[in-house]
């Protein structure tokens, strides 16, 4: 079986997507910015491989003198010198996903597609719960003042 067609279709659809596909292609090579960050491009890649294959005998007699006889008989065969037809394919789909800005001592990740709102709102929390550990916090100073100034009244 080492030397059936399919195993040259195999091969050759593999050594495409290696050729196509490599580390750098998910993370890009690095460029360096005048004033010192450098950026790294970060890509998803996505393939699908196909093959197959099959043999077959050339023309067989289906004929009312043939009907009830196996069609695989060797006296309603043609002999065929290539007994089999295959093909195979290959897809890549390279789509970026990232930029990462290396820098300044902070490290930051810029997605190229945009915040979806839910995205949005987990970035707000901390900013929220500050604001309302301040709002609390004001209203318990405001509050002990108040209690101090009725006590010294």
């Amino acid at each position: 079986m080492a030397n059936h067609p399919i195993n040259g279709l195999m091969e050759t659809a593999m050594q495409s997507i290696k050729d196509m596909v490599d580390v750098n292609t998910i993370i890009g090579d690095p460029v360096q910015t005048p004033d010192g960050f450098v950026i790294l491009p970060i890509s998803k890649v996505s393939f699908g491989l196909a093959a197959g294959g099959g043999e077959y005998y050339g023309d067989i007699d289906f004929s009312e003198s043939t009907k009830g006889n196996s069609p695989l008989d060797d006296k309603l065969i043609t002999p065929v010198k290539y007994p089999f037809a295959g093909g195979s394919g290959a897809g890549v789909c390279i789509t970026p996903v990232a930029f990462m800005v290396v820098g300044g001592g902070d490290v930051q990740l810029l997605p190229v597609t945009s915040n979806t709102v839910a995205e949005q709102l987990v970035k707000m929390i901390p900013d929220l719960v500050n604001r309302v550990n301040n709002l609390i916090a004001q209203n318990r100073e405001k509050k002990e003042q108040e209690e101090f100034d009725e006590l010294n009244i």
